[in-house]
């Protein structure tokens, strides 16, 4: 079974993360790590962190002579601001002691005060150390890895950005895993010219008012093979499995499989993917992708279309956002910390990273395999009896 934990803060030394259930002799280098980090820092109206953090990575075990092990593999993520600044080294200090300036003015929308409240603190520091979205980029360097482990069974996991505040794309064709490098080159990772334009005008308006912007990205896989998840109980179904993945990204508040939401007001016999045999390959097709490949808690081999809607941030770079003083009790606005206009471009990344760590861990599931070669050939097999 392949699981992964994270551990660290937005301002400390750095992040962590250990990969539990990668097969042995697995090829991997530091560059496939740091890629996937640098694609996370992309995006127009990004703050000014994204221009100095570099994303150092270690990479501490589980990995020799650029290949696998099997045992856990832990990567360290240097935090390159703590080693800038001796005001991270006092107000991150593991050491006994206090902080100078205790953050009592929660921001809405953020885990400040519902945080503070839970775990008795009275610094939002506290909270918004660890539920601040520098974490995701644990999270990146583990997808990094599962996406190397889905690559050699030939499944590929790409995004990009649909809607930007109010400018949507409303070109209806899909990527394929070729367009990645277009797709990334996009200031604001969009396929659609026209659309990315409309995107960047947003994002200047909202600068402009010290405002912040959501949006919808679109994940796609390809390659998939039949069964991964089940209908046999329901924490095995892949489209729960994939939305709780997706929601657990920081300000995400909406996931969609396939055309859910539009379908919902179809008739029935508008709204479900007709089947059809090729005898050319020998294997069963959807002639469409309204059910975004799953049917019954499964993948049905097809590509798998799911999509994730993000809240504007809730720090704003104007502080107009009404809230309370935990100490006076008295209305004020909630303080600011360094913010971006939008990271919904970057949010894409995280969001690809979600996917390919729940479809490694049930391919992992499905297929088994001690080594990569006893994996490929599990998946081999399994696609020959479908035949």
């Amino acid at each position: 079974m392949l699981r992964y934990l994270t551990a660290g803060e937005s301002h400390g030394q750095a992040l962590v993360v250990i990969v539990e259930g990668l097969p042995a002799g697995m090829t991997v280098v530091a560059k496939d790590i740091s890629d996937e980090l640098a694609r996370r820092r992309l995006g127009y109206g990004r703050g000014p962190r994204q221009k100095f953090e570099e994303d150092e990575i270690v990479l501490l075990s589980g990995i020799r002579h650029g290949r696998t092990l099997g045992s856990p593999v832990a990567i360290e993520v240097k935090n390159s601001e703590w080693f800038r600044s001796d005001v991270w080294h006092e107000e991150m200090s593991p050491a006994p002691g206090k902080t100078k300036k205790p953050l009592t003015q929660p921001r809405p929308g953020h885990a400040d005060l519902t945080g503070m409240q839970k775990y008795g603190f009275d610094d939002a520091r506290d909270v918004l150390e660890r539920a601040s979205a520098r974490e995701t980029a644990a999270r990146v360097a583990a997808g990094a890895l599962a996406k190397v482990f889905l690559a050699q069974v030939g499944v590929s996991v790409m995004s990009h950005v649909l809607q930007l505040g109010s400018a949507r794309n409303e070109n209806i064709a899909r990527p394929q895993p070729h367009d990645l490098k277009k797709i990334d080159e996009s200031s604001v990772r969009c396929f659609d010219a026209v659309a990315e334009l409309k995107m960047i005008a947003e994002i200047e308006a909202a600068a402009k008012d010290g405002d912040s912007l959501g949006g919808i990205v679109e994940v796609l896989a390809y390659g998939l093979p039949v069964g991964l998840g089940s209908y046999v109980h329901w924490d095995r179904k892949i489209d729960g499995l994939l939305a709780q993945a997706i929601m657990s990204i920081q300000a995400v508040k909406g996931v969609e499989i396939g055309d859910a939401f539009e379908t919902a007001s179809r008739r029935g016999s508008l709204a479900h993917d007709a089947i059809t045999w090729d005898a050319k390959d020998s294997s069963y097709k959807r002639e469409t992708s309204l059910a975004g490949g799953t049917e019954g808690g499964m993948t049905t081999g097809e590509m798998l279309v799911v999509r994730a809607a993000m809240k504007p941030l809730s720090t704003l770079n104007r502080p107009t956002l009404k809230t309370v003083d935990m100490v006076t009790k008295q209305e004020t606005v909630s303080f600011k910390e360094r913010t971006d206009v939008t990271a919904v471009p970057a949010m894409g990344v995280v969001a690809e990273t979600m996917v390919a760590l729940v479809l490694a861990q049930e391919a992992q599931r499905k297929f088994g395999g001690d080594s990569v070669v006893e994996f490929k050939q599990n998946v081999q097999n399994f696609a020959k009896s479908l035949e």
